[in-house]
C-alpha cells in the first residue's frame, strides 16, 4: 500500500514540474496573458450589450487586467520562442519588435485611462470598450497569425 502511494505521489510531483516548466514557456505565458485580456473583454462586452448588469467590480477588475497584461505582454516574445506551443504570433513581431511593444504599450495606456475615469453605466463601458477593441484589432492585423 505505501508502495502505490509513493509511486502516486512522484506522479504527481512530476506532471506538477512538467505543467510547471510549460507554464515558463513563453508562448504559454503570453497565450494565458491574451486569454486573460480576451476573458476581461468578453466580460466588458456583456455588459455593453446588456447580457449582464452593470458592476463596477467587474469593469475595474477587467480595465485592470487588460491594462497590466498588455503592459508585460511584449516581454514574452524573446528570440527563439517564434515557433512551438501552438503560437498565433506573425514573424513580423520580431522584424518590428519597437513597433509591437508600442501597440501593446498603447493598449495598457489606454485601459489605463478609461480606468481612471471609469466608466459609470452601460453606455460608458460600450465606448470605453469600442476604444480598446480598436487597440487590439491595431496590434492582431499586423502580428497575430491568421487561421
Amino acid at each position: 500500500m505505501k508502495f502505490r502511494t509513493a509511486i502516486a505521489a512522484t506522479m504527481a510531483i512530476c506532471l506538477g514540474a512538467a505543467a510547471a516548466i510549460a507554464a515558463d514557456e513563453p508562448q504559454a505565458v503570453r497565450q494565458a496573458q491574451m486569454k486573460q485580456i480576451g476573458a476581461s473583454v468578453g466580460a466588458l462586452g456583456a455588459i455593453a450589450k446588456g447580457e449582464k448588469p452593470y458592476d463596477a467590480e467587474t469593469v475595474k477588475k477587467a480595465l485592470s487586467t487588460i491594462a497590466a497584461d498588455a503592459k508585460d505582454f511584449p516581454n514574452h516574445f524573446p528570440a527563439g520562442s517564434e515557433t512551438g506551443g501552438n503560437t498565433a504570433a506573425a514573424p513580423a513581431i520580431w522584424q518590428n519588435m519597437d513597433d509591437f511593444k508600442a501597440k501593446s504599450l498603447k493598449l495598457s495606456k489606454e485601459a489605463e485611462t478609461i480606468l481612471a475615469s471609469m466608466p459609470a453605466d452601460q453606455a460608458a463601458v460600450g465606448a470605453a470598450l469600442k476604444t480598446l477593441g480598436g487597440e487590439c484589432s491595431a496590434c492582431h492585423q499586423t502580428y497575430r497569425l491568421k487561421r
